[in-house]
């Protein structure tokens, strides 16, 4: 039986992303009216949002960002969702929230967008095949904390070494079965 992306992704979250699985379809209210494909939490303690197309489309960066906007008013939401499912002695940390897009491909106008923001977002693209395997690969990254690291007080050393394991993760080659 053939899996999908997602299914794949979020059954080895831990692996690929770091990040352990708050939930899935996450509803976003009456007002935002959605449903967030996966919501995470990373090692970090950092709020993780992914959100997954099928095919190439401008519209999931866009769904990412709204998504990110409702996490931000939300934060009570989300804090109450890791309690219920990861634990209540979890102190979540704001300063690095992380939105992951993933898609077969991406527009060139998308990329350019991307790198225009303000927002630690990460485009990855994916390569399902018929063994239930999946191939990924980060197309961008940009990270709130390559900008602020240095000046905000933290250990330069940490940071080079998560840079690194963030390098390692992003050009590493997983199977997944």
């Amino acid at each position: 039986m053939k899996r999908n992306c997602k299914k794949l992704i979020e059954e080895n979250l831990g692996v690929v992303f770091n990040c352990r699985r708050v939930g899935t379809e996450f509803p976003t209210g009456s007002v935002h009216a959605g449903r967030i494909d996966t919501l995470a939490l990373s090692e970090e303690n950092n709020p993780v949002i992914i959100e997954y197309k099928k095919v190439e489309s401008s519209e999931l960066i866009n769904q990412g960002l709204y998504y990110l906007s409702w996490l931000n008013d939300h934060r009570g939401d989300y804090e109450i969702a890791v309690q219920k499912v990861l634990g209540k002695n979890i102190e979540i940390d704001w300063t690095d929230i992380r939105v992951i897009c993933i898609a077969p491909n991406y527009r060139k106008f998308d990329l350019h967008a991307v790198k225009m923001m303000g927002t630690n977002i990460e485009l990855w693209t994916y390569r399902l095949f018929k063994n239930n395997t999946i191939y990924l690969e980060e197309v961008f990254h940009k990270s709130l904390t390559d900008e602020s690291s240095i000046s905000d007080g933290k250990n330069p050393v940490m940071v080079a070494a998560g840079k690194k394991a963030a390098e390692t993760r992003a050009t590493g080659i997983y199977t997944i079965h």
